[in-house]
Formats: structure tokens, sequence, C-alpha cells
């Protein structure tokens, strides 16, 4: 009765499901897999199966849309306990280092590439965003101090606001306002973003613990819901929509939620699915007949922006906070560009900024280039700086009622080549009351560990902890790891530094 929806439908449920399958081999061979996925809107387009898309004002629409609910994750995801002693840091690679970004690329492609002023500045507005879906899939497979991811994720996390406000000023008829007029209205949206963001995750928070609702189902709608609601008030009174879904993700992701797992895998299926529909639209929305000439563009605006724009944007960043060197070195090259700077490059594609097309096309090109680049050597880089975590904890989301009402965490902890739990007994752990080492898999086989078994290489511990010594609990891990069976309740470098 309907075949064109029909038709619809079953090409969106296969593109779905081989994005679905994808991820696993993407993992395998060690590629992104936002990658696929571009390719994957590349394949059915007018390159590919021929089906032309040039709405560029649905695709900014639908971009904002699935950005929400990939910044909603990233808030309710982040641990505030690692979160808070990163926030101003976050908060200046946020700000002061996205107007170094912007000014370092412009300048660059202005003098490089013979640009006028403001198409290069919109150049380094839009790449100046790290994208929170690829730094959210990427670090989290990597062992990294909880110090640097938090760094990054809440970076990407807070970004997007101060830089599609600058996008959207870069992209509108010059001669409206004096600068004063327009930094204060940056100011004005982000502080009233902020406000929204605290208000809506208070009052959700408050509303979620009281609510009685019939199924359990319904929490993890409400969450996002609410996280929804804060952009959408912030939008309204004409501030950052995007800063306030990240503060309002924060506050309900660090609150003791009825069915708090359930929340937050409900989340990270919505986000992949904003990920997977966001990612092959813009594939979808390039034209690969045009890519050719933005090579060459795009690869000189890459190391600009690679070797120049973010190490600057992080040393003057980072010079309050006495963050080292190798630390330094490991934020400017894990800051990972992906489909945000694609989304943005299509506001002033909406607004026909003059060049905004040949600007489309060489973001595409350069977040592909420069993903492949940056991701696929996160590991080894962050290993030759030596800024490797080499035992660090992961929580497990495991919807177990029990634990809810115990407010306790399942946490899983490996023990890969090089870590001094190898070889250390269980009671030696010395694991604060309220944690427990319940089960130990080793070689393919579960058991249940006494006081004095003694932990190899490899095995998988997990460890029920409740939430008030869950941070403590991680912290002498971390510090056992690193000195072995004599270490003492150091912090997360295993020595005095964290004392």
């Amino acid at each position: 009765m309907t075949p064109g929806l029909d038709v619809g439908l079953l090409l969106g449920a296969a593109v779905l499901l081989v994005a679905v399958g994808a991820v696993r081999l993407s993992t395998r061979l060690g590629v992104p897999s936002l990658l696929v996925y571009l390719a994957l809107g590349v394949a059915i387009g007018e390159g590919g199966l021929g089906i032309r898309f040039d709405d560029v004002e649905l695709t900014r629409a639908l971009g904002f849309c699935a950005l929400i609910v990939i910044i909603a994750e990233g808030g309710l995801t982040a641990r505030w306990s690692l979160l808070r002693p990163v926030l101003g840091l976050a908060a200046a690679l946020s700000t002061v280092g996205v107007v170094v970004s912007i000014v370092v690329v412009g300048v660059a492609v202005h003098l490089l590439l013979g640009l006028d002023w403001r198409l290069a500045l919109l150049y380094g507005a839009v790449l100046s965003s790290t994208d929170a879906a690829a730094v959210f899939a990427t670090l989290r497979r990597l062992r990294l101090p909880p110090r640097l991811v938090a760094t990054l994720e809440a970076e990407s996390g807070m970004n997007d606001a101060p830089v599609v406000l600058l996008v959207v000023l870069l992209s509108r008829p010059g001669g409206g306002h004096p600068w004063w007029y327009e930094v204060g209205l940056v100011a004005y949206e982000l502080g009233v973003g902020a406000a929204v963001g605290v208000a809506a995750g208070v009052g959700g928070r408050w509303a979620l613990r009281r609510a009685a609702l019939p199924s359990a189902g319904l929490y993890p709608i409400a969450a996002v819901g609410i996280t929804v609601l804060a952009y959408a008030a912030g939008a309204v009174l004409h501030a950052s929509g995007f800063l306030a879904v990240y503060v309002a993700g924060v506050l309900l992701g660090n609150a003791r939620l009825p069915h708090r797992q359930a929340i937050l895998g409900f989340a990270d299926g919505l986000a992949w699915l904003a990920q997977i529909g966001l990612f092959v639209l813009l594939g979808l929305l390039v034209s690969p007949g045009r890519l050719d000439a933005a090579v060459l563009p795009a690869v000189v605006t890459g190391l600009a922006l690679l070797l120049a724009a973010r190490p600057l944007s992080v040393a003057v960043s980072a010079l309050p906070f006495g963050l080292g060197p190798r630390d330094q070195a490991f934020l400017s090259w894990a800051g990972l560009r992906g489909a945000v700077p694609i989304v943005l490059a299509t506001i002033p594609l909406s607004e026909r900024v003059p060049g905004a097309e040949r600007l489309f096309d060489v973001v595409f090109v350069l977040v592909v280039i420069f993903t492949v680049l940056q991701a696929g050597t996160l590991a080894p880089v962050a290993r030759r700086l030596r800024v490797t975590a080499p035992a660090e904890v992961s929580e497990i989301q495991v919807e177990i009622a029990p634990l809810e009402r115990m407010r306790a965490d399942l946490l899983q902890v490996e023990v890969p080549p090089g870590s001094r739990i190898a070889g250390v007994h269980v009671d030696e752990l010395r694991l604060p009351l309220g944690a427990s080492v319940t089960l130990v898999l080793r070689d393919g086989v579960g058991f249940v560990p006494g006081p004095d078994t003694r932990l190899k290489t490899g095995d998988s511990l997990l460890i029920v902890a409740t939430g008030g010594v869950r941070d403590e609990t991680e912290r002498r891990l971390r510090a056992v790891s690193r000195r072995g069976r004599l270490a003492r309740w150091f912090g997360e470098y295993g020595d005095d530094r964290d004392a």
C-alpha cells in the first residue's frame, strides 16, 4: 500500500544492520567506525546507488538533533569524581583554546591558501571543535589515566557550545554589531546555557527520584527527555542548548536514580543510533566528484591544525594548571575531529556564505584523513609518551536490581602484561571495607577467589564496590598496579604525588 515507505524502511534497516555489524569489524581492524558509516553514506549516495540528497537545511537540523543525543550520553556517563579535578582545564580548552585554534588556523589558511579573512576564520571555527562521538568511542577502548580521559571527554562535551556560537556569528553578514556586543552575547549564551542545564539536571533528578512510574522502561525515556528539554529551554532563551544538555546530563548521570543502569544503557544505544544516522547522512550529502580538488587544501589545513593550532591551544590553556609536557603532547594529538566539524560546515553552507561549498568538502576530506591518522596512532603515541595506565578499572553496565538496592557498582579489572597486580594475593589488594573481588576469569574459566588466590597476568576480576568506596577502590587498584603488594594508599599514579 505504501511502496515508497516500504523501500525506505528496507534500505534504512539494511544500512542500520550493516553499520551495527561494522562496529565489530572496525574494532578488529583498528579503523574508526565513523569512517565506515561515512563510506556507507557515500555508497548509497549519488556516487554509488545514485540516491541524490542535497538538503543542507535538513542535514543541519538532523545533525543538531544527533549531537544533542550524543552529548547527552557523554554527560550521563561522565563521572563527577573524575570530571571535577579537570573541569578548569576542560573549560579553558573549550574557550581560550578554541579562540587560539581559530586564530592560528585562520592565519595559516589566509596566508597559505589565499582565503579572505572571514572565510579563513570560518575554517578555523568549524575545525576548532573536537568531536564528542569520536572521542567517547575511541578513548574508552584505550588504557589511559582517568585525568586525561576525563579532560578530553569534558572538552569535547563542552566546546561544541562556544564553537557553534562562533560559527553562526561568522556565517552572518558582517557589520551588524561591534565586537564587544558579540563577546557579551557569547558570554550570555554560555552563562545562561549552563544555568539552564543546572536547573534541568537538579529538577530532573528530584522528579525521577520521587516519581513512581508504572514501568522501568519509562525511566530511561524520561532521563533522555530531560536532557532534550534542557537543550530546548536553552534555545528558547537564546542561550547555548548544547552546554545545557551536557550539564544536565552530568547532573543526572551522577545521581542515584532508579534504574540507573537501564538509563545509561538506553542512552548508549540511542547515541550509537544517532552516530550511525548522522555519519551516514553526512556521507550521503557529500558529492564525491568534488572531493579531488579538496584534498590539497584539506592536507594544508589539517597540518596547520595538527602541528600548530592544537598544540598551541593546549599549551596556552594548560599554563595555569601545571600540566606536564607529555600530557600536553597527548592532549594535542588526541583532539579528534569527527562529525561535528562536518555538521558545523553546513551552517555557512545553509547561509550561502561565498566559498562555503569548498569549505564543506575540505572539512569532509580532512576529517577522513586525520581520523585515520590520529585514531589509529593514539595507542602507540600513548605508549611512546608513557601516559598509559596498565590496569585501569572500567564499569560494567549490568542491570542487576540488588546492586541498585545496595547502592553498589560492578567493576571490571584486567591484569595485562606489565601490571604489578600479577603475583599479588587477593587479600594483599587490601580493598576498602565495602569492596570485594567476587569473581576471577582465568583462561576462559570463572571461579570465586579466596583470600590466598594469587592473581596472574591475563586475569579478569569482577569487583563489587559500594558507591561510597568506589573511588577509594580504584585508587588502591592503581597503586597496586604500579607498586605491587607493598604499595601504600597512594593515588592514581601509585606514588606520593597524589597522596
